[in-house]
Order: C-alpha cells, then sequence, then structure tokens
C-alpha cells in the first residue's frame, strides 16, 4: 500500500494507474483514522496475521481470499471525488461481469448510511458489516468494500474483492463482546464472495484481465503495463501505530 501513495504522489494531471495485488501473509488493513484498539494484536501475531493502516478511510478488512484494488487518477474538471466513486465501482461491476456471467446481478448501493452514527457503534469496526453509496453488491450483499483519499488533486481509491468466505474470520481478532460478536457476525454472513456466486475456483488471472477489460471499456481507453521496477521507489512499512 505504501507503492499505491508513491502512485499518488507521481500520478501527473494526464494519466491514471490501476493496479491489482493479493497478500502474503495474510493482514488486517485499518483505516486511516481507525483505532488500533480495535484489533487483538495478541491473536494476530500468534497466527502470523500482519496488520497495516491504509492510506484511505473506512474500517477494518481481514485481506485474505480477496483481491485488492487501486486506482490512482486526477480529479479533473466537472468531476468529483463523489463521481470518481461511482465511476471506478461501475467499471469494476462491468470487469466482474465479464469475469463470469453469474455476476451480472452485481450493481451499485443506491442509499447511503449515516455513517457519522454507525460508527459510534461497535459493529462499525468491520469494513464489510456496512454499505456506502456506490458500493458494489450482489443481490443485495456487498461484495466490494471501497474507500478513498484525497492527495491534493489526486484521488486513491483502494478496494477489497471478496472471493471466498475468510473476510469472516476478522471476527477472532476484534476486541469485543458476546453481543457485539453476534451482531457482526451476522452482519459479515450477509456479504457476498465470488466463489459463493459462481461455485468455480477462482481463476485471479483471468479475473485481472476481466477487471481491466472492464475498465477500459468503461472509460474507452487502453492500460499500458507497468513494473514496479520502472518507478523510483523506496518500499517503507506502513506503520499501524
Amino acid at each position: 500500500m505504501s507503492f499505491d501513495i508513491h502512485l499518488s504522489e507521481i500520478c501527473k494531471n494526464n494519466e491514471a494507474f490501476f493496479r491489482v495485488y493479493r497478500w502474503e501473509p495474510y493482514c488486517i488493513s485499518l483505516g486511516l483514522n481507525q483505532n488500533k484498539e480495535a484489533i487483538d494484536t495478541v491473536k494476530t501475531e500468534y497466527d502470523k496475521i500482519d496488520i497495516v493502516r491504509r492510506p484511505t478511510g473506512g474500517r477494518a478488512i481481514l485481506h485474505a481470499e480477496e483481491l485488492t484494488y487501486a486506482v490512482v487518477m486526477p480529479v479533473v474538471q466537472n468531476s468529483s471525488p463523489q463521481n470518481i466513486y461511482k465511476e471506478i465501482n461501475s467499471a469494476l461491476a462491468l470487469g466482474l461481469k465479464i469475469y463470469d456471467k453469474n455476476l451480472s446481478a452485481v450493481e451499485l448501493e443506491s442509499s447511503q448510511p449515516n455513517f457519522r452514527e454507525f460508527y459510534k457503534d461497535k459493529k462499525s469496526d468491520v469494513c464489510f458489516a456496512a454499505s456506502a453509496k456506490s458500493e458494489l453488491k450482489y443481490k443485495g450483499r456487498k461484495l466490494v468494500g471501497s474507500a478513498q483519499h484525497k492527495f491534493e488533486n489526486i484521488i486513491l481509491q483502494h478496494g477489497s474483492i471478496l472471493c471466498g468466505d475468510f473476510h469472516k474470520k476478522i471476527i477472532n481478532y476484534l476486541r469485543i463482546s458476546g453481543e457485539d460478536r453476534r451482531l457482526i457476525l451476522e452482519l459479515l454472513n450477509q456479504t457476498a464472495d465470488l466463489y459463493s456466486i459462481t461455485h468455480k475456483k477462482i481463476d485471479y488471472e483471468h479475473l485481472v484481465k476481466s477487471l481491466k477489460e472492464g475498465f477500459e471499456l468503461y472509460y474507452k481507453m487502453k492500460f499500458k503495463n507497468a513494473n514496479i521496477k520502472d518507478f523510483s521507489f523506496i518500499e517503507n512499512e506502513l506503520s499501524y501505530s
């Protein structure tokens, strides 16, 4: 994720980046302003689960059976972070439908929760406990969680595309009471993932190609492939303190 920040720092007004990756070892990422005390670090260390802090907002995500995406692009004239958020998710939806015809029911969330009130509740510690407007859902169930951060005129948008149900195990790493645990697990059981929808082993290579094609069709452009070696970048550990 520190590389995503680097891309945000070097992005020009006439370019954009689309990046996808997976995690090894598995990792919990905290939202930019989330209190780290929400996570039981003794349990994460025992299970060799890393912890990082995202440069974007939102709440905790267990990056395991999923595909993380990052989009870096400028806020051009007559646009806004909200419009960009909707456009990126629309491009992702198109890519998912290309990946598998069973995903034809993927759509954008039309309503917006009152997050100011929601974040007062303990169940808000988990990203997939609620859907923001324009996030992707499948038959009413949240499939992709996304969040943004604006660096001057550059937008960085991160998201997690659920490919299996391992994300529900985040319940094991939260400092929560029995009742809160029940409520969060109930919400997590209302998510969707690609395997449960398609009933097929995830072909990550095909998934990445489909998402790329979805962006190219939606934005009517072609990506140029890039390698991290093409960029002057020194990787730094993201602190969660």
